[in-house]
């Protein structure tokens, strides 16, 4: 058994153990995850073994956890595909003298107040940001400084908790919003970070790196929400000049390398202001919202499939390489729906109608689930991917087929005043 692979998954990583399994035969996986992760796990019978810790479980206990598995059948490799514990995925790969990021690199990205100061300091730029700790330090922060402030937890993602304030008043609902939110599963922090917010278009860019040098194999356009930033959509390749897109692949780089990035997949949302591009926040991640399908079908690179290689070490930037110089496929877009109002979803009228159209539209909750309004990336219950000719005409594809469905929703007494349009 020492001769084949043995690879601890620490999260759940959706379909890619599987794809592990098939693209090494004689793979063997484990899962090592935080217990609400259990019901998410794909397959979990195929694993030889599932480690599930709760949410206080200390860092040395992941390690243990880990070396417990590894004295039974020796670990090859140490993994993670999400965002949620990879700083336990960091300890445990130094623990067995693994490769992996360092966990120095994983506290620089995660903590957003730690990678504004390392980008400062490193001379890529400078983003007006404070980490304030209280709703009245809020407050105050926001009457010494009049104008559009986004505030946002420390470690969050998926825009959960994040929201636009101008009015001191608002500061202390917007401070409880924050505080309530966290990607890690544990329990959350007093301290949020304030920032100066930035005037632009919103890209995402989607790199791969290989011992320190980063591939951008794509530049998405994004478009938000005003009020909760979450977003609404998607398309790629971005339609914008070469030279602002030879501009954000150059800043991506230099992101990446200050923060200490070394290989794997990452997802870096920038902000294209008029002094350049700035960053809102980078991942050691694959990015969500199915951007890596509409990488693989706009550019022929397949973001998932290199992961998969280089979880054992195989050169994956070569090949990647050789396809982006080949002619690409259509522009790709995906649009979110939103619901009316929070309350439980009863029904969904012109699914059929919208699907007509060539679109692909997906439900991402069903019948009997609870929706909610707008708040962060897990509320949006329905989506529509498209293509077309160029990024016009790719999107209003897309939102034409969300348009044409209408969720239907019921909602009790208590939450009779939560009833709104939707998008």
């Amino acid at each position: 058994m020492a001769d084949s692979e043995h690879v601890l998954v620490v999260g759940g990583g959706l379909e890619i153990p599987r794809l592990l399994r098939e693209h090494r035969p004689g793979t063997r996986t484990s899962v090592l995850c935080q217990l609400p992760l259990l019901p998410k796990l794909q397959q979990p019978g195929a694993h030889e073994r599932v480690l599930a810790l709760g949410a206080r479980c200390s860092a040395r206990e992941w390690v243990e956890a880990a070396q417990l598995v590894d004295k039974a059948d020796p670990i090859t490799r140490v993994v993670t595909f999400g965002e949620r514990d990879q700083d336990m995925a960091a300890a445990v790969g130094v623990a067995l003298g693994l490769p992996g990021h360092d966990p120095a690199t994983v506290a620089a990205v995660h903590n957003k107040d730690r990678m504004r100061r390392t980008l400062r300091s490193a001379g890529v730029e400078y983003v007006l940001a404070r980490v304030v700790n209280s709703s009245e330090e809020l407050r105050g922060w926001l009457v010494d400084h009049p104008g559009s402030w986004v505030v946002k937890p420390l470690d969050g993602s998926g825009s959960a908790g994040v929201g636009v304030i101008t009015d001191p008043d608002r500061s202390a609902a917007a401070y409880r919003r924050c505080v309530g939110s966290t990607h890690t599963g544990r329990s959350g922090s007093a301290s949020v970070l304030v920032e100066e917010f930035l005037h632009g278009v919103q890209i995402s860019v989607e790199s791969f790196s290989e011992h320190g040098e980063h591939l951008v194999v794509a530049v998405t356009r994004k478009f938000s929400d005003p009020a909760t930033l979450v977003e609404l959509g998607h398309v790629l390749p971005a339609d914008l000049p070469e030279a602002v897109l030879a501009a954000a692949a150059d800043h991506t780089r230099r992101v990446l390398t200050a923060l200490g990035v070394r290989d794997g997949p990452c997802h870096t949302e920038l902000v294209l202001t008029e002094v350049g591009p700035r960053t809102i926040e980078t991942h050691l991640r694959l990015a969500g919202d199915e951007i890596p399908y509409l990488v693989r079908d706009a550019t022929g690179v397949d973001l998932v499939d290199l992961a998969v290689r280089h979880t054992f070490g195989e050169p994956v930037l070569p090949d990647a390489r050789r396809r982006l110089s080949e002619p690409h496929g259509p522009v790709q877009a995906i649009w979110f729906g939103t619901a009316p109002c929070t309350g439980t979803l009863t029904r969904v009228d012109g699914l059929d109608e919208a699907r007509a159209n060539g679109s692909h539209v997906q439900l991402a909750v069903a019948v009997g689930d609870e929706v909610r309004r707008l708040s962060d990336s897990a509320s949006r219950p329905l989506w529509a991917r498209a293509d077309g000719p160029d990024a016009e005409a790719a999107v209003r594809r897309a939102r034409e087929a969300v348009a044409r469905c209408a969720l239907v929703v019921s909602v009790s007494a208590g939450l009779a005043d939560d009833v709104g349009a939707g998008t």
